[in-house]
């Protein structure tokens, strides 16, 4: 079943292509509203338009969108290598593994932290968009490591608030591609979606604020591994501000990465793993702290480097 949404276009967008203003207001990439308008499943003011068509202030949009899958469709489902790091009434913390995603999206038939929640009897609450209940903040299906999700209503509030101020420790590990001049340092540079390229972000003047703090704690010939910790969370925020660096994350071709050390190392997916989490415990009121194992992939990777 699919959904049809109605808009009419703000000031903000007067002069954008459509697949543009659509993927503004429905905060999906330029490449599906695009698709949506070649499909002839977006109209401004009642007749189909070309993906460039530029639209005026007080169109009409209407989009008729395919079927989300809400939180109660989603099916109880088996994620292999997804562990339950902690979990009371208010609260589950997740080690979500690479190739599994946050929450049902639109394009995306693979597994999810809360198909994987509901299959293992974790009940969560029905705070938030609909098809994404309970997520107080995502990791990139490409991206291994922790995830808070909220089982109580009170629990999904306070983190929400907690992560907006930016009272939650996150910290992550990834491995870059060459040597830094400093052994820590701090990127603050603000991040947008890419003019040029969909799926991808860029260092840009009209971006949100997004600072990155880093230290070097092991040196490779040819790369470093870094502790990571966001003061903001923005989409690829480390993969963005490490090649704009100019060290980019092993294994991420999309942002500049050498593919041949990548294949050296055995990584189909960027060395990038949501190493630790902490913050105060929405209920309790007592700080909480949680820590998860390198997998697999990015364990080999390493003992490759250290091996010479």
């Amino acid at each position: 079943m699919s959904n049809e949404r109605l808009f009419f276009v703000p000031e903000g967008l007067e002069g954008e292509r459509v697949d543009v203003a659509l993927s503004r207001l429905l905060g999906l990439s330029r490449t599906k509203t695009a698709e949506l308008v070649q499909a002839g499943s977006a109209l401004v003011d009642g007749k189909v338009p070309a993906r460039s068509e530029r639209v005026s202030e007080g169109q009409q949009l209407a989009v008729t969108l395919p079927e989300v899958r809400d939180i109660a469709d989603v099916a109880p489902e088996k994620v292999d290598g997804m562990d339950i790091v902690f979990e009371d009434a208010d609260i589950v913390v997740v080690n979500k593994p690479v190739g599994v995603a946050a929450h049902p999206s639109v394009g995306w038939d693979g597994p999810t932290v809360l198909g994987g929640l509901l299959g293992a009897g974790v009940a969560i609450t029905t705070s938030g968009a609909q098809e994404r209940r309970g997520i107080v903040s995502r990791l990139d299906v490409g991206t291994s490591g922790l995830m808070v999700v909220a089982k109580s209503e009170v629990a999904y509030s306070v983190l929400k608030n907690a992560f907006r101020n930016r009272l939650v420790d996150k910290r992550y590990h990834a491995l870059a591609q060459g040597h830094f001049n400093n052994m820590k340092g701090t990127i603050d540079a603000p991040i947008g979606r890419s003019q040029k390229h969909d799926y991808k972000f860029a260092v840009m003047a009209s971006g949100k604020p997004s600072i990155t703090h880093y230290d070097v704690i092991e040196m490779f010939p040819g790369a470093s591994l870094l502790d990571i910790k966001l003061e903001t969370g923005r989409t690829h925020q480390i993969r963005v501000h490490m090649s704009t660096a100019g060290h980019p994350l092993v294994g991420d071709p999309q942002y500049g990465s050498d593919p041949k050390l990548a294949e050296k190392l055995g990584l189909v997916r960027q060395w990038l793993h949501a190493r630790a989490l902490a913050f105060e415990h929405p209920t309790r009121h007592t700080r909480v702290e949680f820590e998860a194992p390198y997998p697999a992939d990015l364990e080999h990777a390493l003992e490759v480097l250290r091996a010479g």
